[in-house]
């Protein structure tokens, strides 16, 4: 595989509550091996249907606010469709619509360029599949030696 793109696969236990995960420190990791100093981009991506990644502030009560506001969306009851697993499961199915099951961040100099406050996380309402990957890519910058 050529330098210019490096990608690892994070294996993800959420637990058996609905969740937000910061794997901050997992990209950063990432990158000082995968970007040797250089610019480009991040890529966090989830392959699963009922999972996304935000980019917010943790610790302060940012993430519970995330899942109750999740929770006001997107009501845990029998309104939906989808109707597979425990009831209000439907639910889950629809998260990614508002978070998105991807983020793309920039790397300055071999470190992920994020906010103050800010955070890369997995945001999980699936009780049921607490096993998540988290796919991580780095593609180097035009240029970037």
């Amino acid at each position: 595989m050529s330098d210019a793109f490096t990608t690892r696969v994070l294996n993800i236990t959420s637990g058996s509550e609905e969740t937000v995960v910061d794997l901050t420190r997992e990209c950063e990791a990432f990158l000082r091996e995968a970007a040797g100093g250089r610019d480009g981009l991040l890529n966090v991506f989830v392959p699963h249907a009922t999972a996304g990644v935000a980019v917010l502030e943790t610790g302060s009560g940012s993430d519970e606010d995330l899942l109750a506001a999740l929770h006001t969306l997107l009501p845990a009851d029998d309104r939906w469709q989808h109707r597979h697993g425990r009831p209000g499961h439907g639910r889950d199915h629809v998260l990614p619509a508002i978070v998105p099951p991807h983020a793309t961040l920039p790397v300055i100099g071999g470190r992920l360029e994020l906010g103050t406050w800010q955070s890369v996380c997995l945001v999980d309402t699936n009780i049921d599949n607490a096993d998540r990957q988290v796919r991580l890519s780095f593609l180097r910058g035009v240029g970037e030696a």
